[in-house]
């Protein structure tokens, strides 16, 4: 690596030093923050373009006119330059280049493989468990809706190992007909075992092979008179012709992706269709961070590379037309997956309409984008003028506190910018120590803590901060920010009106200069101020109530003997299992706890107290 000291740089001088091997590149600013990384076959070659050429794009000017130092990673090959630039890119975001801002998991359909009664489920994290993972899927939607089907067509289990070996009767899934109680014997292995073999020749796109193998049963109990069966396996043969029907894509036998880009007002859409085995998955669009005066090749060309570097390469990949680094991305898939990956542009027939209609997605995503960027922009400014900032603000906080009368208590931070929700950005709290339901304290206790960073220096300062509650809610946070020494943060009550109808809501404002509450306000139903207020109270209100039922879920599916010391998970088995649960621990006697293999007389005695207190 090569760096330069980061005063007066001298672009010309470095490039005479450089070498004409393939590597990556990496402009540095100042302050030390990364401005660009970039790859190149021919290094000198490629730093020198931005050093040497007398006029610029604007935004390439403005990027060189920062530089203030280059540091240089030589790599083998032009490819292995392409995997690690990908690599940076989207591990340090550098500020001018494209970057994929989706980085979830996609989610599977899991069939398990250690069971006499295997079963289907959402899947969505490392693939850990034995067993068949299918997909992935563009969205969560998508899998919940096949699951969906997959219960209508063969009836293979769905729920937790943990509740099935528990039933004692069948659960409301096999009254309805969407199960055949494994879970109690209503079937045999031998019958399960054919259904679970038909869901995964489903899953695996051989729908035709199992509408064969349905009809000719169909057509033995026809003849062996068993009516009913027949009409059942009718039935399904039926739904499975109709699902193929509706799914199936023509001369789409291999494994494929359909990638659309669509370029407006500086913001870019890329649509993807998903196909696998010949059947349609659904579509997902992306919005990547896009620098000025982006071309939609470059920037396919810098999702194609990140979005599947981590993730599972189908044959093909659809395109409209030659990328810049065509043959590179080729070569790198291939080393990549170890097989022929086809990147095709100008393709006709099915192929050229569904990559037609892969970019009718993308323009028509985009408007919407776009139409929802400009009313937030609105709505921005309105609360500008509302709140008499000087500049429309940039980022909104807003607290809201939940529980269950008083029972673990939380609360909720969500941030807003003028793209909308700042999701990676929210926080929740989970409030100790105060008493049960003293909403004041939880709001103290959690302003003291997201905002005790701000003061050290950490984090970042809201322009405005919104406050689900009233007066005294208000005064909460202004005792918290005059007590951490922080100014400049306005700071907003929205209190529910006397109707606590939605857009009768007023807001709290409070004095910029002296921090005392001012005035109370009634923007109206009609107010985009209060339409961009109400929004982000609701999705604070949203992400509270969340938080607060996930943490009562999991307080209350924990065994009051976890808590006792000396009961490890092999003691809490034998009790519970020699006693029949945790009721029956409870009646217990210390005597009749002794009785446990493991349970001596002081740990019996501990157990009888702590269950009892």
């Amino acid at each position: 690596m090569q760096s330069i000291v980061p005063q007066a740089f001298d672009g010309k001088a470095f490039v005479h030093s450089l070498t004409t091997s393939p590597g990556v590149y990496r402009y540095v600013d100042a302050a030390g923050r990364l401005l660009y990384v970039g790859k190149a076959g021919n290094l000198k070659k490629r730093v020198s373009s931005y050093f040497l050429k007398p006029q610029m794009k604007p935004r390439v000017a403005s990027m060189v006119a920062q530089v203030a130092r280059v540091e240089i990673t030589v790599t083998r090959t032009e490819a292995e330059a392409l995997l690690l630039e990908s690599q940076l890119i989207k591990s340090l975001k550098p500020r001018y280049n494209i970057i994929l801002r989706d980085d979830k998991s996609y989610p599977y359909i899991y069939l398990s493989s250690e069971d006499d009664y295997p079963r289907l489920g959402f899947h969505r994290g490392a693939k850990r468990l034995a067993g068949r993972y299918f997909g992935p899927f563009p969205s969560t939607s998508a899998v919940r809706e096949s699951l969906t089907l997959m219960q209508k067509l063969f009836k293979v289990r769905q729920c937790e190992d943990s509740y099935f070996r528990n039933r004692s009767r069948p659960c409301l899934q096999y009254q309805i007909g969407r199960c055949t109680a494994p879970c109690v014997g209503l079937i045999s292995t031998q019958e399960y075992a054919r259904d679970v073999r038909h869901a995964q020749m489903f899953l695996e796109g051989r729908s035709s092979a199992v509408i064969d193998e349905q009809a000719n049963a169909m057509e033995e109990a026809s003849q062996t008179l068993e009516f009913e069966r027949a009409a059942m396996l009718r039935d399904q043969v039926a739904m499975l012709r109709q699902l193929q029907a509706q799914h199936y894509v023509q001369g789409a036998s291999a494994d494929m992706d359909v990638i659309a880009c669509r370029i407006e007002s500086a913001v870019a859409c890329i649509s993807v269709l998903f196909f696998r085995d010949g059947s349609s998955l659904g579509t997902r669009d992306f919005f990547p961070h896009l620098p000025m005066d982006a071309e939609a090749g470059d920037v396919l060309s810098q999702f194609i590379a990140q979005y599947y570097m981590d993730r599972p390469v189908p044959r093909e990949l659809i395109v409209a037309e030659r990328l810049p680094d065509h043959a590179l991305l080729t070569e790198l898939l291939m080393k990549r997956t170890g097989r022929v990956v086809e990147l095709k542009a100008n393709v006709r027939g099915e192929r050229a309409r569904f990559l037609h209609m892969a970019e009718h997605n993308a323009q028509v995503a985009l408007t919407q984008r776009l139409s929802s960027r400009q009313t937030l922009a609105v709505r921005f400014e309105a609360l500008r003028q509302l709140l008499a900032l000087p500049e429309s603000p940039k980022r909104l906080e807003c607290f809201d506190i939940s529980h269950t009368r008083g029972e673990l208590t939380v609360a909720s931070c969500v941030v807003f910018g003028p793209e909308g929700p700042e999701k990676s950005h929210y926080r929740r709290f989970n409030i100790e120590g105060i008493t049960p339901g003293d909403d004041y304290a939880a709001m103290h206790q959690a302003l003291t803590r997201r905002f005790r960073k701000v003061a050290e220096g950490e984090g970042l300062r809201p322009d405005v901060l919104l406050i689900d509650g009233g007066d005294g809610q208000v005064a909460q946070a202004l005792d918290v920010l005059a007590g951490l020494g922080l100014i400049g943060i306005r700071v907003v009550g929205v209190a529910k009106g006397p109707a606590r109808r939605a857009g009768e809501e007023i807001l709290i404002l409070t004095d910029g200069s002296s921090g005392s509450a001012a005035r109370h306000i009634h923007p109206g139903y009609a107010s985009p101020a209060l339409h961009l207020v109400a929004a982000v109270r609701d999705e604070s209100h949203r992400f509270a109530i969340n938080a607060h039922r996930k943490r009562r879920d999991k307080a209350r599916k924990r065994s009051t003997l976890e808590d006792i010391p000396g009961v490890g998970a092999k003691r809490r088995a034998a009790l519970l299992r020699t006693f029949g649960g945790l009721a029956g621990v409870e009646a217990a006697g210390v005597e009749e706890l002794m009785r446990v293999t493991g349970i001596h007389q002081d740990l019996a005695q501990r157990i009888y107290a702590a269950l009892r207190n």
